[in-house]
């Protein structure tokens, strides 16, 4: 596991109340490094935050790890589907 990948997972996981239904994808591609994550319906809104602040400053702090290795990482949250 590459360390972007496993700093985001870190700090999801003290985020979120369903730890057990968060996911994070890593894949590669010619614009660089791409973390999908699927979370719980009940916890997206703590990982978007109020105005996308949440989310937001997870993605730069991403961008900080993957800059140590020359690398632009991108988050991407998945929508839920809600039964």
């Amino acid at each position: 596991m590459e360390k972007d990948q496993k700093f985001l997972e870190g700090v999801c996981h003290m985020l979120v109340d369903h730890p057990n239904d968060f996911k994070v994808k890593r894949s590669i591609d010619d614009r660089g490094v791409l973390l999908t994550v699927d979370v719980h319906p009940n916890d997206l809104g703590m990982l978007i935050g109020k105005e996308g602040r949440n989310i937001s400053a997870l993605r730069h702090l991403v961008r900080m790890v993957g800059f140590q290795k020359k690398a632009f990482v991108n988050v991407k949250l998945n929508q839920p589907e809600r039964a």
